[in-house]
């Protein structure tokens, strides 16, 4: 029993320690967020390294050419930031676009429930009693404030409890999802990505892309490294190969998982689409009706791909559902006149 209570006191004692160390590994989620971001770069360097130890020419020809392993490196780096920067970026939520909407109302803005709830990573759960303060907050807002600025972005005639979330008690603008895994609703919620521990959504879909870009590219050239290294008439142990052949294998693999996400995710920035919508297109309540081949959203693929990559007009910018007629219009087959025109960019 005593053995019992100083082993207990002793990892009471050092998840203290930890916690004042680092507050953010204080729970289980932060723990695991820390845990997975370690596998990762674990993974990068054991890819890049056992090629680098294994490929004898490889270093040769980093002694003759050293700008080829110099971009290769930076290329390395340079997905590793994109990793760490994509983790930790917010995907924009809906309490934070209340807060800019609502500037005029200082309680609700500086309440501390607000912030905490704001301010939390992912994975803290909000608590029962927070929502609950969080419900008579919003009970308290003039009603035409958010209410009327999200319902102005419906089709006319819908009704509130249609677009307010269950767990959050907000009014969930066009395009918004609870993200159970982060517990808050995510403007323009396109996935919750468990490689990197957070949503994606408005504010961080295009660093999403561009971190699955760099990632392709990079695994693309360690694939070349590999076959290069097994194509090599270098003597070569069994061990050797069998290790580069298993991490190869790995590679393609991976290569081909990063091609798909990627080209899916070039679709739906051209179109301006979520995962989250055409996955759940028919369970969609402002999307009944709409056919297919549609994309309400769409504003052409120039106009698309600049809103995507470079438009910064507003941080939270809401999006309202186009009228029935405008969408009757652009499912009719284009003309000749449109195609001279370029209506589809």
């Amino acid at each position: 029993m005593a053995a019992v209570g100083v082993c207990s006191y002793a990892r009471e004692k050092l998840s203290e320690n930890c916690s004042l160390l680092c507050p953010g590994l204080s729970d289980r989620a932060s723990i695991y967020s820390c845990g997975l971001k370690a596998v990762i770069v674990l993974l990068h360097i054991t890819f890049v390294g056992v090629i680098f130890l294994f490929d004898a020419n490889l270093i040769r020809k980093s002694r003759e050419e050293p700008w080829y392993i110099t971009v290769y490196l930076v290329v390395f780096l340079v997905t590793l930031v994109q990793y760490f920067f994509t983790s930790g970026s917010s995907p924009g939520y809906v309490i934070d676009a209340m807060r800019v909407k609502n500037g005029s109302n200082t309680t609700f803005i500086n309440s501390p429930t607000i912030v905490e709830q704001s301010n939390a990573r992912n994975g803290n759960f909000v608590s029962s009693t927070r929502n609950n303060q969080l419900e008579r907050q919003n009970s308290s807002l003039p009603p035409l404030s958010w209410e009327k600025l999200v319902m102005d972005l419906y089709p006319p005639g819908s009704a509130i409890r249609n677009w307010t979330c269950t767990y959050c008690n907000i009014i969930q603008p066009p395009r918004s999802k609870h993200c159970h895994d982060c517990d808050k609703c995510v403007l323009q919620f396109d996935h919750h990505c468990v490689w990197l521990g957070t949503c994606i959504g408005q504010r961080n879909h295009c660093r999403f892309w561009w971190y699955i870009f760099e990632e392709t590219i990079l695994c693309v050239w360690t694939v070349v490294l590999y076959i290069t290294f097994l194509r090599s008439k270098l003597m070569k142990t069994w061990w050797k190969v069998l290790i580069a052949i298993v991490l190869l294998t790995a590679l393609v693999f991976s290569l081909i998982f990063l091609l798909v996400l990627l080209l899916f995710h070039s679709y739906l920035m051209i179109t301006n689409q979520t995962t989250y919508e055409m996955a759940r297109r028919r369970r969609i309540l402002y999307l009944w009706g709409i056919p297919k081949k549609v994309h309400p959203f769409s504003r052409g693929i120039c106009k698309n791909l600049y809103t995507f990559c470079c438009s910064r007009d507003s941080m939270y910018a809401l999006e309202a559902v186009p009228p029935i007629e405008e969408l009757e219009a652009r499912a009719r087959p284009y003309t000749c006149v449109d195609i001279i025109s370029c209506k589809c960019c």
